[in-house]
């Protein structure tokens, strides 16, 4: 969780970024960066930031799966040959 009680300066972070930087990757906590005393940016470490875009992307999955299999319980469901002969007529596609 963000932590915006504890922010700290964008003029601080640039005249010490070096500690900013071993700081983030030691705790692997994002940190808030204030301009003019509000919150503008947000930084953390590439390892920390990648590990939340890959559980983000495996949430996103999940959820197209359920949205799917609720819509399959629905009987929402369209036969294949029929999918694929919108998609061969909206793209152009040959048989």
């Amino acid at each position: 969780m963000l932590d915006t009680r504890e922010n700290h300066s964008l003029t601080d972070f640039l005249m010490n970024h070096n500690a900013y930087v071993a700081r983030l990757k030691e705790t692997h906590a994002p940190e808030v960066l204030t301009v003019d005393g509000r919150a503008e940016v947000v930084v953390q470490d590439a390892a920390s930031y990648q590990s939340m875009v890959d559980r983000l992307h495996h949430m996103e999955t999940i959820a197209a799966i359920r949205e799917g299999m609720e819509s399959a319980e629905r009987g929402e469901l369209k036969p294949a040959a029929q999918v694929l002969d919108e998609m061969r007529a909206r793209y152009g596609l040959s048989r």
